[in-house]
């Protein structure tokens, strides 16, 4: 697999995991009874995006790490 394939397809499981990881632990504004003047009740009070995005980094390197070994020794390979 050349550089820029690995790259490609790195940053799309990585995007894909991102999505299935947002939802986790979001509470909204509604259901801590926290709301704010002007926002959707629905806004989460605490997103903790850089945790998720941590957490996506290494979900995504696990995956793409399997993902290049079937490619590289995989069945097919000489």
């Amino acid at each position: 697999m050349s550089t820029p394939m690995a790259i490609v397809v790195y940053l799309t499981i990585w995007w894909i995991v991102l999505f299935a990881i947002l939802p986790w632990g979001v509470r909204s504004q509604h259901e801590s009874g926290e709301w704010q003047q002007g926002t959707d009740p629905g806004a989460p009070t605490t997103p903790r995006l850089l945790l998720k995005a941590l957490v996506t980094t290494l979900v995504s390197g696990v995956l793409f790490a399997a993902f290049w070994i079937y490619v590289e020794y995989g069945p097919g390979t000489p």
